[in-house]
């Protein structure tokens, strides 16, 4: 431990999902044993997932989708240093920032005990030739609002392409029941691609027939299995959505087609695109990283050689596919392995297992979403997909929850939206 502090210091790096969880994770399991420091570059949380239901249900997600960090922080005695991290010593146990509140400053160290890597990853637009000029994405609120603003007074009505860049998944340290997933995550493509027809339709601008559909994979959103994939693509059949797969990659995009690096292109007025998703430059080269600077963890969150690191979230090369609910998933384990080292949890409590599982709800327009629990990615046997307004209301009662509880959720709201989801409705 530090000579210079009473208590193990623990830095979390990164503020938004799997920062926030986790700190309030160690906080409930080790109560005041340690020091928690949540570092991020913003003060406050983009609450990501709710963004498309937002903007196109005409609403600002820069005002509907921020929640204040540091008062949240503060509740459970939580410090946090508004700072970009510029690099991390694994050997010195020691974290680099540069204070963010204004530009010109220097960097400054600190020394940590326990370290959370919670950074999520850095999308990658910028590695799409011709993303600025003709691209477009819904991934926070800038480019949700710069959207929006395209459909409403530019768009012609020509035809619009949704889908994703080939992911870029390391090797080292990846356990073998991990498949390789060619896309990050598909469920935004998804959900972007039927609340976007929804609302061409209710402005008059056209309709899923306009709307094309692709993917890197042989199947897209292949995490949640080839039974829930099926009925989604029947489903966007019946619609009147085009849907192309094995695409390999994204070329370049021009002002009137999306080329593919198979040597395919698709007429596009409008390209809606999520990227390749990598690892923030300073994590790459780490003892602790892959060869692409995903952090490698075993099952319980901690890296086999140093295990004074801990991952959780984007950042972390175990969670495939990138989504949310495993980030959520992590934190309890990360907050348990904590508090068992401190001697808060029995070595029983603290070892509890994971079982990792994709739960999704995406926007579909017209105050209908869909809902996704499955397992089959990591060997499991549940694949469930329901349609309709009961996850609809989950969606929205979700985000409110988050929103009063400041970030905690009561461990009953993700079996009851699981429960209700699967129970209240049929397919």
């Amino acid at each position: 431990m530090n000579k210079r502090f009473a208590k193990p210091q623990v830095l979390v790096l990164g503020g938004n999902f799997a920062g926030l969880g986790a700190a309030q994770k160690i906080r409930d399991y080790a109560g005041d044993a340690c020091d928690i420091t949540v570092i991020d570059r913003k003060g406050y949380l983009d609450f990501i997932p709710n963004i498309p239901l937002e903007v196109f249900e005409g609403r600002d997600p820069a005002v509907t989708m921020h929640m204040n960090l540091v008062e949240v922080l503060a509740k459970d005695d939580i410090a946090f240093k508004q700072a970009e991290i510029t690099g991390i010593d694994i050997a010195a146990r020691t974290v680099r920032m540069r204070p963010s509140e204004r530009p010109g400053a220097p960097e400054y160290t600190m020394r940590y005990d326990y370290v959370v890597i919670a950074l999520g990853a850095r999308l990658a637009y910028d590695d799409i030739e011709g993303f600025a000029e003709y691209g477009h994405t819904i991934s926070d609120a800038f480019h949700a609002n710069r959207m929006i603003d395209y459909l409403k007074h530019d768009y012609q009505g020509g035809p619009i392409v949704v889908g994703s860049d080939r992911f870029e998944q390391g090797q080292k340290g990846r356990p073998d029941w991990l498949p390789t997933a060619l896309a990050a995550c598909e469920g935004p493509p998804v959900e972007v691609s039927l609340s976007l027809a929804h609302w061409l339709e209710e402005n008059g601008k056209g309709g899923a027939k306009d709307i094309t559909i692709f993917t890197p994979a042989e199947l897209i959103a292949e995490d949640a299995g080839e039974k829930v994939v099926g009925q989604l693509l029947d489903a966007a059949g019946a619609m009147g959505f085009g849907y192309v797969n094995k695409v390999e990659g994204i070329k370049r995009l021009t002002k009137d087609t999306i080329e593919f690096t198979d040597g395919r292109s698709l007429p596009a007025e409008m390209k809606v695109i999520f990227p390749n998703w990598k690892p923030h430059d300073f994590l790459k080269g780490l003892p602790v990283s892959d060869e692409v600077g995903f952090i490698i963890t075993d099952m319980r969150m901690r890296n086999p050689d140093h295990p004074e690191v801990f991952a959780c979230g984007d950042a972390a090369a175990i969670t495939v596919p990138k989504l949310g609910a495993i980030g959520h998933q992590e934190c309890d384990v990360v907050g348990r392995q904590i508090a068992g080292d401190l001697g808060k949890l029995s070595s029983a409590e603290a070892n509890k297992e994971w079982h990792p599982e994709v739960v999704c709800i995406g926007d579909m327009g017209g105050g209908k979403a869909f809902y996704i629990h499955a397992n089959s990615w990591f060997g499991g046997d549940i694949q469930e997909l329901r349609m309709g307004k009961i996850p609809y209301m989950q969606k929205v009662a979700y985000k409110e929850l988050f929103f009063r509880n400041h970030g905690r959720v009561p461990g009953w709201g993700v079996p009851l939206a699981e429960w209700s989801a699967e129970n209240l409705i049929r397919a």
